[in-house]
């Protein structure tokens, strides 16, 4: 079976023409609302190729972690879109190097679907220890939709996506927020009733 990092060693030097379609008729328009009322230090959990940097808040302090060092070095290449100090590392989002409440506030865009369901849990807990007490942590998500066709256009896709991301449309990591100590604040569907965009916050 491919692991994660097998995955995204292979995939990042196709990963932004892959996903070009979608980055333009989706993502660019729903990527500023992980970032709406932000500040200070934030941290981008699965950072990939650097795709939220033109959509950081202007003069934040980010640092952004990756598993994959290929799909960092893409990211490496994208620096100038940004208008914060961005720091990036290589890092396992289910074992952080960082300490307890390094950080204002956190993001992951379209990580969480690419986490089995026993990884889903510690990566909120880790995410949530590193966030400050009440800090924000805002997650944008693939989910299943509930529309005949749209359910039956998912099922196409899901081997590719699987095999290509390691991505799946029924991860439940909306019911997992509370299991890993943070309050669920919202939870909106921002693309269809396709992608979700969930926030939390670090409980006291």
């Amino acid at each position: 079976m491919t692991s994660a990092f097998e995955r995204y060693q292979r995939i990042a030097p196709f990963y932004d023409l892959l996903d070009l379609p979608f980055e333009y008729r989706r993502y660019r328009r729903i990527r500023p609302l992980l970032f709406a009322g932000l500040s200070g230090r934030i941290l981008d959990a699965g950072v990939g190729t650097g795709r939220n940097f033109p959509f950081y808040p202007r003069g934040a302090t980010i640092t952004g972690i990756d598993l994959s060092p290929a799909m960092l070095a893409r990211a490496e290449r994208r620096r100038a879109e940004a208008n914060a100090d961005i720091t990036l590392r290589r890092m396992d989002v289910t074992r952080l190097d960082f300490p307890d409440r390094s950080f204002d506030a956190a993001v992951a865009t379209f990580l969480f679907c690419v986490l089995p369901e026993e990884l889903q849990v510690p990566a909120l807990r880790e995410i949530g220890r590193v966030v400050r007490t009440g800090g924000t942590i805002r997650l944008l998500e693939y989910t299943r939709p509930h529309g005949a066709f749209r359910r039956a256009l998912t099922r196409l896709w899901e081997p590719w996506v699987g095999w290509a991301y390691g991505a799946g449309f029924d991860r439940r990591t909306q019911e997992h927020v509370p299991q890993a100590g943070l309050e669920l604040v919202d939870a909106r569907f921002v693309y269809d009733d396709l992608i979700k965009l969930i926030t939390a916050r670090t409980a006291g």
